[in-house]
């Protein structure tokens, strides 16, 4: 079996700024990008320009690790109304639904 080569890394589209080690990603119905952070519980929407356009704090538990909101946000959907955000919060070992 040939393993096939990389068509390469991307390019990166917004650094920085309030990404924090982010972990889940999904877009959203205005093609906005929306991403958990793995280091601090919060969400944040990045333009496909690359402006960080919104940041919620939505976990600031300190569980699993002693910062606050680290080590606890994953995947994330967009509802198909676009009115509410569902993401796992691994800290309390939830499925929660942000409006």
């Amino acid at each position: 079996m040939t393993r096939a080569s990389s068509d390469g890394i991307g390019s990166t589209v917004s650094h920085n700024g309030a990404l924090n080690d982010p972990l889940g990603l999904t877009i959203a119905p205005n093609g906005d990008i929306v991403t958990t952070n793995g280091n601090d519980g919060r969400i944040v929407e990045t333009t496909p320009q690359g402006s960080q356009a919104g940041v919620k704090l939505v976990d600031n538990s300190r569980s699993p690790h002693s910062r606050p909101g680290a080590g606890t946000l994953f995947g994330l959907t967009i509802s198909a109304n676009a009115r509410a955000v569902d993401f796992v919060n691994d800290g309390d070992n939830t499925l929660r639904l942000l409006h």
